[in-house]
């Protein structure tokens, strides 16, 4: 009799641990088997097996409650091992330095010595662990292992080590390999080696792959968006946006991740129009218009021009982080309006939001093209003594620009000297400027000799100490840089370029001039114009 009740009782049991809502119903759970001795083994494993699934994976779990459960089980199986594995190697625990490092290796190699051989569902969780750590010394060590189990035709496995090798920029060409010979690939294989290149800055070699594919999804289209608008090409990330839209709403639709890397490269264009479209088409399409996308909204509207847009749109957010105010205050800042950027800093402190890096570049930004040199002091600062935000680079460029608009020298080079990092080019680019606004040849001479040192082949420094030389009337030295330049044969390779947005089309110039616009009409056209003058 007392055998019929254990299948009732287990199944109770499970269904109280899959209704479970927090550790403390959980706790009571556990006590409640821990109080019942009788349990058939074969009832006592499996409840076990789903009372750790529940604290390990579970949002509402506890992973140390879940460690300390494993440490009381005798023998655990494969099934167990893989679960804390895979809890130990998600985000959630993957960067803990008490609960996450390496712990699931480690979990790894105490399996092996127990004798339990590991299956398809282990290693994609190490090597997950592996490239979020960048650890691909150890991933080459769990390749080795794959293909010791024979798991090497595996293509969740090869997913996985694609991901991991990745990772690591200079290991794309590992990535590509493993790629090239496996024989059967999913969706999931080329995105992977698509954003593995785009990771390295590979935009031509993840075109290539893109353009192979016979089937894509939404991820394929974000990955090429967004690595396009991030990687300074902007107007091709629209042009696929619109493919994507031609490929209709039944083969994939946009999301929010699409929106928020459109309206990024909108904003690098400085195309209005094109920003505004994809507003409306935000309105339309029903996506939800949430924080993040607000905020690309205000960052688009801003660099296109349009602050009393971005203003809006900030004004009226429901709910406001400091990602968002950061954006307000850029927009701010990149339009001279000091005092609002400043208005907006205080009232976040009202509000206890804490400000990030990017908050005091804009800041320090706003401050240098204003000339509020004290204020621009007393931000640089507040960061670190109030927020404890190490000054970066970044930070150091935009007090040295402010300095040297000011024509605070000596200042600017006591900050580079006390630096705790090595100034880079933007650093010394920006005390270069100054001297060449104020005229401060000796200290510009310099600087420009330091930077054409440090980068013989850049044409910029070069051009500035020659202006230098040309206002001062040292034509002598005049002489000299021009012929250095072309014994050196140093020109500018890569003209400057200037976008225009005409009827929703973005037109790039030149001095070159332009493929995509008809310059002899243009150039008739001003000939007129110059006759009738």
């Amino acid at each position: 009799m007392l055998e019929l009740r254990w299948p009732c009782f287990t199944t109770a049991i499970l269904r109280l641990i899959d209704e479970c809502k927090n550790m403390r119903e959980l706790k009571q759970i556990h006590a409640q088997l821990t109080k019942s001795p009788y349990i058939p083994n074969h009832d006592a494993r499996s409840l076990i097996n789903r009372l750790l699934y529940f604290c390990a994976l579970s949002p509402s779990g506890s992973l140390s409650y879940a460690a300390s459960v494993f440490r009381c089980v005798k023998n655990p199986n494969l099934y167990i091992y893989n679960t804390m594995i895979r809890a130990y190697s998600s985000k959630k625990y993957a960067h803990d330095s008490e609960l996450g490092s390496c712990r699931s290796l480690g979990l790894y190699k105490l399996m092996l010595v127990d004798g339990i051989s590991p299956d398809c569902l282990t290693f994609p969780f190490l090597l997950k662990e592996c490239a979020s750590r960048v650890d691909t010394d150890t991933g080459q060590a769990i390749h080795g292992q794959v293909v010791k189990f024979g798991f090497g035709c595996d293509i969740y496995i090869n997913n996985s080590m694609i991901s991991m090798y990745s990772a690591r920029c200079c290991l794309s060409h590992s990535a590509r390999k493993l790629f090239d010979e496996m024989l059967d690939k999913d969706v999931v294989s080329w995105n992977s080696m698509i954003m593995g290149y785009l990771r390295s800055g590979n935009l031509d070699a993840a075109l290539d792959l893109y353009r192979r594919m016979e089937q894509r999804n939404i991820v394929t289209w974000n990955s090429i968006i967004t690595g396009l608008a991030q990687g300074g090409r902007p107007k091709e990330a629209l042009q696929f946006f619109h493919e994507m839209q031609s490929a209709g709403c039944d083969v994939v639709r946009p999301d929010k991740i699409t929106m928020a890397s459109i309206l990024s490269a909108c904003a690098s264009l400085g195309a209005l129009d094109h920003g505004e479209w994809v507003h409306t088409l935000l309105s339309r399409s029903g996506i939800e218009c949430d924080m993040v996308i607000q905020t690309a909204l205000i960052d688009m509207y801003g660099k296109c021009g349009a602050v009393d847009r971005a203003l809006e749109i900030f004004r009226k957010m429901p709910n406001k982080d400091s990602l968002a105010c950061t954006a307000m205050i850029s927009v701010f800042a990149l339009h001279g309006s000091s005092e609002e950027a400043s208005s907006l800093f205080e009232e976040m402190e009202k509000l206890g939001m804490k400000p990030n890096h990017v908050t005091f570049v804009a800041l320090l930004s706003a401050c240098a093209h204003s000339g509020l040199v004290q204020k621009g002091r007393w931000y640089f600062d507040v960061m670190y003594r109030v927020y404890s935000i190490e000054p970066r680079v970044c930070h150091y460029a935009c007090m040295v620009d402010m300095l040297g608009r000011a024509g605070l020298f000596e200042e600017a080079e006591q900050l580079i000297e006390k630096m705790p990092m090595e100034p880079d080019v933007f650093v010394w680019g920006a005390l270069l400027a100054g001297c060449q606004m104020h005229g401060n040849v000796e200290l510009g001479e310099r600087v420009a000799k330091y930077l054409i040192d440090l980068d013989p082949l850049n044409h910029v420094f070069y051009v500035s100490l020659r202006d230098m030389y040309a206002k001062a009337g040292r034509i002598k030295d005049l002489k000299v840089i021009k012929s250095l330049m072309k014994g050196r044969q140093i020109r500018k390779e890569v003209p400057g370029q200037s976008m225009i947005e005409i009827d929703g089309i973005v037109h790039e110039f030149s001095v070159r001039g332009s493929s995509e616009v008809r310059m002899e009409e243009l150039l008739f056209v001003l000939t007129c114009l110059g006759d009738q003058c």
